[in-house]
């Protein structure tokens, strides 16, 4: 029965795409989600396949599945059986009707229902006639740029503003142009799932926020810094074995996977996350049983770790059954107190929080309470980088995790042209506030490779915190942070210990990392050489 529902908070103030109060109706029944056990725990690759639950190592004949106890205690028992536990009691959560359905504004989508759009499967297997997404797109192959170039042409105007005030225009097979010669130069592949592309304003394409952290434009691309590099946090040395870094004391990074629903240019693990590009040939992460092993064995041998952060790639491409076996060894481990799954899942494919048919969210919720049962802290850690990105349909998938009882906290990079001025900035975190998102840090941008046209200066996000602190609760108010390069850690960018705006060069010092010869060592942060005192842009004039 449809019933008028009222609830305060959770309109987003600021958005491009604002709600309105509308009907609602329950969704969803334990026997459907039962019934669809099978199709649940399919994993997609970068081609859009299904994945086996781990894959096989190269160096012998097969691999037991995830779902069998790989090394798991007794207790703890066979994935399959936590699943179908997981799933017999599924969360339903109300979705009201009628709201904006912003994704008909993409042309592509223009008759896509609200039912198959918040269908987390729909996005994954997009039907014929809407086969646009770039979802399984990859750039260093003919086929995916084939596609890029075929939804770029659906969907961009025959011209599109050159400049911010729309003095100048540039033709649209112009700026596609731009597009793929700067996918050639990428360090990262091409992959945005519908939900992100329909939050992009097509009709200006090369200012929007979206598209510059998605889709490169060659023209606007700057020399790397002499100082870049693919792993400028040095994980790969602070690594003791495959796949987890552990840099901090009582801290390690565990990346089962190193694939993400959509890859972000500016990634600090450019150097293993996605596909091979034209640049780069990536260090895969592959889900192996004997790489996840050799992990938990090393987490479990080390009584001072306490705290693990589960990243890749991103959490959201783990299976629910994987992410049960995820959750359930770490809370089996007496060492370890706290754990977060890292993604960006709610910021660029909410549906799948509220998809009722797919156990991801329910397996997480799960875990959650099993962890709170045990007198341990589980919590979800995501990804938004402007305030367009998030939505009614983001909005209702943290209001969900919120009512569950899912800790949920937001991860920010400073990024140029996406975020760093006060207004968006500020915008961003009480939106984040407003939906129960703890706006947890805002990153400096990492020393990367291919990003210089990204980066800001020091001085930005030290003025950016000056003028937030105090606007909001503190509770609510980020860490303003510097991800050390050379494998320093996190520092408070207002921490630094000396800083010249004129050359751009700040240091820094990390008590607290000591390993691998790092007691007393001094970092170096750089700030983009265009945007020193003196110093002429270096952009390429792009084609009208």
């Amino acid at each position: 029965m449809l019933s008028r529902i009222v609830r305060p908070n959770r309109v987003v103030r600021g958005s491009a795409f604002r709600p309105t109060p509308v009907l609602s109706r329950m969704t969803g029944s334990s026997p459907r989600l039962q019934a669809q056990v099978g199709d649940v725990s399919k994993g997609i690759d970068t081609a859009g396949r299904p994945l086996p639950a781990f894959i096989g190592n190269p160096n012998t004949q097969s691999e037991p599945s995830v779902v069998g106890p790989i090394g798991t205690p007794p207790a703890v028992s066979s994935g399959v059986a936590r699943l179908e536990s997981v799933l017999a009691s599924p969360v339903t959560f109300e979705i009201q009707r009628d709201r904006d359905e912003f994704w008909r504004k993409v042309p592509v989508w223009a008759d896509v229902t609200a039912k198959d759009f918040l269908s987390y499967r729909w996005s994954l297997q997009v039907p014929a006639a809407h086969a646009y997404s770039l979802h399984s797109s990859v750039a260093n192959t003919v086929q995916g740029t084939a596609k890029l170039f075929k939804f770029l042409q659906a969907v961009v105007p025959e011209e599109v503003p050159l400049d911010k005030l729309g003095m100048q225009m540039q033709s649209r097979d112009n700026f596609i142009k731009d597009v793929l010669d700067g996918v050639a130069a990428a360090t990262m592949a091409i992959r945005m799932t519908p939900y992100i592309l329909s939050r992009v304003n097509w009709q200006d394409p090369r200012h929007d926020p979206i598209v510059r952290q998605f889709l490169p434009m060659k023209s606007i691309m700057l020399p790397d810094h002499p100082k870049l590099t693919l792993d400028s946090l040095h994980e790969t040395a602070d690594s003791p074995v495959k796949g987890l870094v552990h840099r901090y004391t009582d801290k390690a990074l565990f990346l089962p996977t190193s694939v993400c629903p959509t890859y972000c240019m500016f990634c600090t693990r450019s150097y293993a996350v996605g596909a091979d590009t034209d640049t780069v040939t990536k260090a895969s992460l592959k889900p192996t049983r004997r790489r996840w092993e050799e992990a938990f064995a090393y987490i479990e041998s080390r009584p001072e770790l306490q705290d693990i952060v589960v990243s890749g790639g991103d959490s959201y491409y783990l299976q629910p059954e994987q992410l049960t076996l995820i959750g359930e060894r770490l809370i089996s481990m007496p060492n370890i107190k706290r754990f977060r799954f890292a993604s960006k899942g709610l910021a660029v494919a909410p549906t799948r929080v509220l998809d009722e048919s797919d156990g991801w969210v329910n397996a997480l919720i799960d875990i959650s309470n099993k962890a709170k049962k045990a007198g341990k802290s589980m919590a979800l850690h995501t990804h938004f980088n402007n305030p367009n990105e998030i939505s009614w349909v983001s909005s209702d998938a943290t209001q969900k995790l919120f009512e569950n009882g899912v800790m949920v906290r937001n991860q920010t990079v400073l990024l140029r042209g996406v975020n760093d001025d006060y207004e968006t900035m500020s915008t961003l975190i009480r939106q984040l506030a407003d939906n129960n998102v703890t706006p947890y840090y805002v990153y400096q941008c990492d020393m990367v490779e291919r990003v210089e046209h990204l980066r800001t200066p020091l001085q930005t996000i030290l003025d950016l915190e000056a003028k937030i602190r105090g606007s909001i609760a503190g509770f609510m108010t980020p860490s303003f942070v510097v991800d050390l390069p050379g494998g320093g850690g996190k520092r408070l960018a207002c921490s630094y210990q000396s800083y010249d705006r004129d050359t751009g060069v700040s240091t820094f010092m990390a008590p607290a990392v000591t390993g691998r010869d790092k007691a007393d060592k001094v970092y170096e942060y750089y700030d983009p050489v265009e945007m020193l005192p003196g110093v002429s842009g270096g952009v390429t004039k792009p084609s009208i």
